[in-house]
Parts: C-alpha cells; sequence; structure tokens
C-alpha cells in the first residue's frame, strides 16, 4: 500500500498487478465495496505499436519508482452506470512493469538524517555592549537566525526542506548556559544598556569569554511539489564562538574639576593612580 496526494489531501492506494495489461498499478480507490470502477488511458502514446511522444513524456508525471513507468490518466465511473460515463481521475499516475518501490516511505525513513546533514546557518549572537561588558553588569544577548530552505535530491525524487528556527540556546564561556529556550531576544536602545532581559548573564569574573549560540530547528519537506509533511524531531546548530571580553569598572570621587585642578587625577595628561 501506498500513499498519495491531490487537492484534497491524501489518497491512498494499492500496486497490483493486472494481469490484462501485464503492469504494475497504483489504482485510485481503495476502499472496501468502492460503488467505482477504474480504467486508465497512457498518456503520450502515439500509437498502439508502444510509441509515445518523448517531449510529452518529459512535461508528465515522473514515473521512477520502477523498471519502465509510464504515464497513466486513470478514469472512474459508478458502477451503476451501463454503459459507464468515465471521468478523469487526476493526477495522473504511473505503471511499471515491476512492482515499484516506496519510494516516499523511504524518505520518510531518512528524512530527519537529511536534516541533520544540511548546512543550516545557525546564524549569530548579537552582544551588548560589544566587544567589551563590564563584570556584574547585565549584559545583553540575542539570536539572529532566519527560515532557510533548501533543494536536494533523495532516491531520485525532489524533496525542498524548510528549515525554521523556533528555540535558542546560549553557552556564556564561563561555564554557565540557558535554553533551549525559545526566546531569541532582542536588541536594546543605548540608553537602557544595562537592563536584565529574558537572554541576558552577569559575568562574575574578568576575562575573554568564547560564546556559542546554538539553534534549534524544526523542519517541513515535500516530495515532487507535494504537500510539506513535518520531519520529526529538531535539527540543532551552533555556531563558532564568539569572543567577548569582560572588564571591571573603577569609580573614583575627585574634589575639583579639571578646570579648577587641571593636574588632578583623572584629568588629561595625567595618569590615574594605580587601582
Amino acid at each position: 500500500m501506498k500513499g498519495g496526494w491531490n487537492q484534497t489531501g491524501v489518497t491512498v492506494s494499492v500496486w497490483r498487478y493486472d494481469a490484462n495489461t501485464g503492469v504494475w498499478v497504483d489504482a485510485p480507490g481503495g476502499i472496501a465495496e468502492d460503488p467505482n470502477i477504474y480504467r486508465f488511458e497512457y498518456l503520450c502514446l502515439i500509437n498502439n505499436n508502444n510509441n509515445f511522444d518523448v517531449p510529452c513524456l518529459a512535461a508528465a508525471v515522473r514515473c521512477d519508482q520502477g523498471r519502465d513507468g509510464r504515464p497513466v490518466r486513470w478514469y472512474t465511473s459508478l458502477r451503476v452506470f451501463d454503459p459507464p460515463i468515465w471521468s478523469a481521475v487526476r493526477p495522473d499516475r504511473c505503471v511499471y512493469l515491476e512492482k515499484p518501490v516506496d519510494v516516499l516511505g523511504q524518505i520518510a525513513a531518512q528524512i530527519q538524517t537529511k536534516f541533520q546533514q544540511l548546512p543550516i546557518n545557525s546564524g549569530s549572537s548579537v552582544t551588548q555592549p560589544s566587544p567589551h561588558t563590564l563584570r556584574g553588569a547585565e549584559t545583553n544577548f540575542y539570536a539572529e537566525a532566519a527560515e532557510q530552505t533548501f533543494s536536494v535530491d533523495m532516491l531520485g525524487q525532489d524533496v525542498a526542506i524548510v528549515a525554521r528556527p523556533v528555540q535558542y540556546s546560549w553557552s556564556y564561556g564561563d561555564g554557565t548556559s540557558l535554553g533551549p529556550q525559545t526566546a531569541a531576544g532582542g536588541p536594546l536602545p543605548q540608553d537602557r544598556w544595562g537592563e536584565r532581559t529574558l537572554t541576558s548573564h552577569v559575568y562574575a569574573q574578568t576575562g575573554d569569554f568564547p560564546v556559542v549560540l546554538t539553534t534549534h530547528f524544526q523542519g517541513t519537506y515535500s516530495v515532487n511539489g507535494g504537500p510539506p509533511l513535518p520531519i520529526p524531531g529538531q535539527g540543532s546548530f551552533s555556531s563558532p564562538p564568539q569572543t567577548v571580553s569582560v572588564w571591571r569598572s573603577i569609580t573614583r570621587n575627585y574634589a575639583d574639576t579639571c578646570l579648577q585642578n587641571p593636574q588632578g587625577q583623572g584629568c588629561p595628561g595625567v595618569a590615574p593612580p594605580p587601582p
């Protein structure tokens, strides 16, 4: 049994051998006591000598799930009609000389591994303030990641994969981390730097720290232009480390301004006292 799609949703059909035509057919329907009867006609057939119009075949439905696949159009009629009143069944389908493989099922079994192997850009982590921040102060981090689309070949089929960022994790480089969480954070205006945010972090020590953003993506895939299907699980992709330098701040009070005492500590040309 295999699945397919049409404009109204999923269809189910069964590969069976048709002794009259000598081919494996993917007949529409597939329900018990079907009130309809079916027949098919070859597409692009020039004459009864099995000659086909090659340009027509190139534009028809792809039939590459088995040996010598041929595109066909199915027709259906209610059994009660005598003679039958035929109407076309869309989309067009295929028949084969040998029983075809379940390509859709094989792709479904492999799609998660393929998703993890894609060159998905994890995005970047932005720091405020940057590239330097202060010990003991709230440093704002936020993620910039975008939806991405890939076209790949799987088992001879055209597969379109869409990866959408859904969660984010940060490793702050000092042994602490955040996430995964759905909040990507966002930029703050400069006059609000130092405020606590959903993604901010306070460094307790000075030094240079490698910050790594890991973005978790969910995906969908479609085969040969079919509807999008969910990819189970998530794909996780990490950015290269970005260095954040954490400095300390020192506050000193002076009795005079530099106009009053140009030689005072902190004035231009005067070295500050040792810490």
